[in-house]
């Protein structure tokens, strides 16, 4: 278990196209944030990482040792989410699949799924070989690639919040955040919070 620290910010996740950050105190979007920001202190190149989202105060009630490290405003606030990572995932080359065999105890509020992706304009897809081994090839090598690191949070009760930071704009002030920038992701996230 390793359980991800507060970044103690009081800025907000913003769109990158807006010139000032707005403070948020919308306990997944705060628990969002905070985990993207601890994976991107990793750098890039980095595997997909799962994160289970519970209750603070439920939290520090079943292990009152980690108090004196979920002490900030946010962590006071009601509803505050803590992100637990979940280690030694399975290996796997298909994340649909990975997700498919995930389902969480009562006790797991959400989850948040943070993973590289290359995007390219659209139409370029067009013009990538039929062949998956050969279009993953094509796309590392597109002269128009973008490298980008999602990370898509979800609740029991059905919010989401997804956060996108470009390799090329790699600051905290430019991750851009909204609830559809990666509808799938959303919609498998949530099915393994059911059941």
């Amino acid at each position: 278990m390793v359980l991800v620290p507060d970044s103690s910010s009081s800025s907000a996740p913003h769109d990158s196209s807006a010139s000032d950050s707005v403070p948020t105190a919308e306990p997944l979007a705060v628990a969002a944030l905070e985990t993207e920001r601890h994976v991107a202190s990793a750098g890039w190149d980095q595997n997909p990482r799962v994160f289970a989202l519970v209750d603070t105060a439920a939290l520090i009630a079943a292990e009152p040792q980690l108090a004196a490290s979920l002490d900030s405003a946010a962590d006071q606030a009601p509803g505050a989410l803590s992100a637990i990572e979940q280690e030694d995932l399975p290996r796997t080359a298909n994340l649909e699949s990975l997700l498919g065999r995930m389902a969480w105890p009562d006790s797991v509020d959400g989850v948040a799924l943070a993973v590289e992706r290359i995007v390219i304009p659209p139409g370029a897809e067009r013009d990538l070989p039929q062949d998956p081994t050969a279009a993953v090839d094509a796309l590392a090598e597109h002269p128009q690639r973008e490298d980008v690191r999602l990370l898509v949070a979800v609740h029991r009760d059905g919010r989401a919040v997804c956060l996108l930071r470009q390799r090329a704009n790699d600051r905290d002030d430019r991750v851009a955040t909204g609830e559809d920038i990666a509808p799938g992701l959303v919609h498998a996230l949530r099915a393994t919070l059911q059941g």
